[in-house]
This record gives C-alpha cells, sequence and structure tokens, in this order.
C-alpha cells in the first residue's frame, strides 16, 4: 500500500487521498471504495466538507447548447466535515490513509450495488478531442453549504476529484467450451449438411488466441469452398431505451473445400486484437485512466437477476460455411449455413490484485441468445 493517489482543490482547503483506483466487481459483491480526504477548516468560512462517488453515462463528447451529455446512473453523498458521528468502518486501507495524512483527515467509504455496470469506453472517431463517451466513476470532494443537487453553485476552486475503474476478471475455474450443432436443408436438394462448432474453454484473456473446432458433413451433392470464422463484440447501450450494436472484431476466411458426400474436421485459431480496429468508431473498450493502454471490453458478467443501465458487452464467435451451388445455376442456389457460440473475453487477475474467486453462483453473459442449453451444448432454436 505504498502508492497513494491524491488530488488538492484549487483552494488548497481540501485534498482527496484514495490508495487505489480500480476496484474489483465480484459479481455477487463490489470492493468497497475507502478514502480520506484532509480539510483545513481556516478557509470553509462556515461551510461543510462533503464527498460524494458517482456513476456517470456520457453520451456525448461535448455540451451542446449548455447541456450536460452525461447522466448519473448512480450517485451517493456523505458529509465529512463537520463529522455526523457516522464514521467509516476502519479497514486495512483507511488506517493507512489516516496515519498518513494524519489528524486532519476524515474517512470514508462507499459500497457501490452490484447492479452498476464496468467502466467502459466507446472507441471515438480518430482525431476527436474532448472526454469519450461511456461509463465512468468519479469521487469528488467539495465544500458547499449542503449536499449537491440543490440550487447552490460551487465554486470549481472548491472541489478535487479523482476518475476510478470498476473491473471484473475473469473468474478462477474455466469451464469446458460451449459447442453448436446445426442441421441444414439447402435449395433444390433433399439432404443436409451439419455443421458443428465448439470452443475449447469458456474463458479467453485478451491477446490469447482463440480455437474453434469445426466438424462438417456434408450430405448433399454441393460443395462447401470456404470457412468463414469472425468475433462480433455485442455491445447492449441502456439508459432510456436499450439498443444493440454489433461489430466484427476479427475475421478470417479459411479456403477449406469440402466436397460432396464427404465430413472434414479442423481447429482454427484467430486472435481479436484492439490494434487491428483501431478505426472503428464506437467499438467498446475497458476503461483507462489517463494514457495508459487498454484493451476490447471485456464481457460484462451478471448474475442475472439485476437490471443493469449503461454499456453492457458480450461477445460471440460466429462460423459460416459458403456453399457453392454449381449445376446451371451457379451461385444463385448457394447459401452460407452459419452458427454462433457465446465467448467470454476477459482479463486474468494481475499480480498484486486481489484474488478472491468468485461466487460460486453461475454467472452469465448479460446479453441472452436464442439456444436451449443443456450440458453446455447449444441447439439452435
Amino acid at each position: 500500500m505504498s502508492k497513494v493517489f491524491k488530488k488538492t482543490s484549487g483552494s488548497g482547503h481540501i485534498t482527496l487521498y484514495l490508495g487505489k483506483r480500480d476496484f474489483v466487481d465480484y459479481v455477487d459483491s463490489v470492493e468497497a471504495v475507502d478514502g480520506v480526504i484532509k480539510v483545513d477548516p481556516s478557509g470553509l468560512n462556515g461551510r461543510n466538507v462533503f464527498v460524494c462517488l458517482a456513476c456517470t453515462f456520457r453520451y456525448g463528447s461535448e455540451d451542446i447548447i449548455g447541456l450536460p451529455m452525461r447522466r448519473n446512473i448512480w450517485i451517493q453523498h456523505l458529509q465529512l466535515y463537520p463529522s455526523t458521528g457516522e464514521n467509516a468502518t476502519k479497514s486495512p486501507m483507511l488506517e493507512f490513509l489516516l496515519k498518513k495524512v494524519g489528524k486532519q483527515g476524515y474517512p470514508f467509504s462507499f459500497q457501490l450495488p452490484t447492479n452498476l455496470p464496468c467502466s467502459v469506453a466507446l472507441q471515438p472517431v480518430p482525431n476527436s478531442t474532448g472526454k469519450t463517451c461511456g461509463v465512468e466513476y468519479e469521487v469528488k470532494g467539495y465544500i458547499s453549504h449542503t449536499a449537491l443537487g440543490t440550487d447552490e453553485v460551487i465554486d470549481k476552486q472548491d472541489t478535487c476529484h479523482l476518475i476510478i475503474r470498476k473491473i471484473q476478471f475473469a473468474p478462477v475455474n474455466n469451464r469446458p467450451g460451449f459447442k453448436v450443432h446445426i442441421s441444414k436443408q439447402l435449395m433444390m436438394t433433399d439432404k443436409t449438411v451439419h455443421l458443428e462448432a465448439s470452443l475449447e474453454k469458456e474463458i479467453y484473456y485478451h491477446g490469447d488466441p482463440i480455437t474453434v473446432n469445426i466438424k462438417i458433413n456434408n450430405e448433399t451433392t454441393k460443395v462447401v469452398k470456404k470457412i468463414k470464422v469472425s468475433i462480433e463484440q455485442l455491445t447492449n447501450v441502456v439508459l432510456y431505451s436499450s439498443d444493440t450494436y454489433i461489430k466484427t472484431v476479427c475475421s478470417e476466411e479459411f479456403g477449406e473445400t469440402i466436397n460432396a458426400n464427404s465430413t472434414f474436421e479442423r481447429s482454427f485459431q484467430i486472435t481479436p486484437l484492439l490494434a487491428n480496429n483501431r478505426d472503428k468508431w464506437g467499438l467498446a473498450v475497458d476503461g483507462c485512466l489517463k494514457d495508459e493502454e487498454t484493451h476490447l471490453a471485456s464481457t460484462t458478467l451478471s448474475q442475472g437477476d439485476n437490471e443493469m443501465q449503461g454499456i453492457l458487452v458480450s461477445y460471440q464467435v460466429k462460423v459460416s460455411l459458403v456453399v457453392c451451388g454449381g449445376g446451371l445455376l451457379g451461385g444463385l442456389t448457394g447459401r452460407d449455413v452459419t452458427v454462433e457460440l457465446p465467448l467470454t473475453l476477459m482479463s486474468p487477475v494481475s499480480a498484486g490484485k486481489n484474488s478472491k474467486v468468485l461466487s460460486e453462483k453461475r454467472w452469465i453473459n448479460v446479453l441472452n441468445y436464442e439456444y436451449l442449453l443443456k450440458d453446455k451444448e447449444l441447439h439452435i432454436l
């Protein structure tokens, strides 16, 4: 706990201290946001000192005609000075900060609810300026007669704030991946093409190659001339309404030919990287602090019983067979055979991070698939 983050107000009368800026969401609970504000009473002039924690959805990079392009999804205020007698429980983090700050330090602790989204940003257009759209968390200390939300105008010189992140790590225990099977009858034939696709494991880490196992049984007289494997990011933006945006983050074509009345089995690897998607406006990426490097947004995990607002992210692997019709009509009778598999893309627990294991409760991707789940096998409805 040697590193401390702090921010002092322009007036110098309050200073915000945090021991860290990343707070882990374990699906069934979230790490408490603990901190301390150092107060110099000499410049308060009868006013109070407050601290608030806000989860904000910014849906525009700049203010338009004086209106803020953001909405608070969740916000909570605490009065620190004069003390209300409701002292924060002294966690090891608070004990460390209070020892560093001294007698003028006033501790606080926020407990985030589990139905709030993680910190996510939407990739802006190249060369854009201003704040990016997305979900962000901010701890703010301020001097005022009353808590924010009243008509009182607070001088910016009497405020100090730090951006923090709410993050999720991949569950420690990985499981076998999903399997999807589809049988499709093509035009002008009474025979079918059977396609089975599966993933080796359920969770993949950012930057790791994703292995897709494919089995094909072509009972028709047509020829499969190539196989397309792609990964799509599904971003569900939930605010006043719910809208889902789908962007392909990785796609490759494999020139495998599966002749009529033949079978095929092979594994393919593809790797989705943010570096290959820098030009895609609106792509969801994990929230970052200042100029830190980031990556594609992690899959949002949920217990399934909470309604979230903000930006929720999931992924799917799409496998398509491009079938050549053949005969006099050629490509007119050809048709793609496609299946989709849920994919969980996340970061592992880093060294030095709290490695508490996620709850044994079954967590789910927040976007529902039109599948019937049975013994880890998905059957197209």
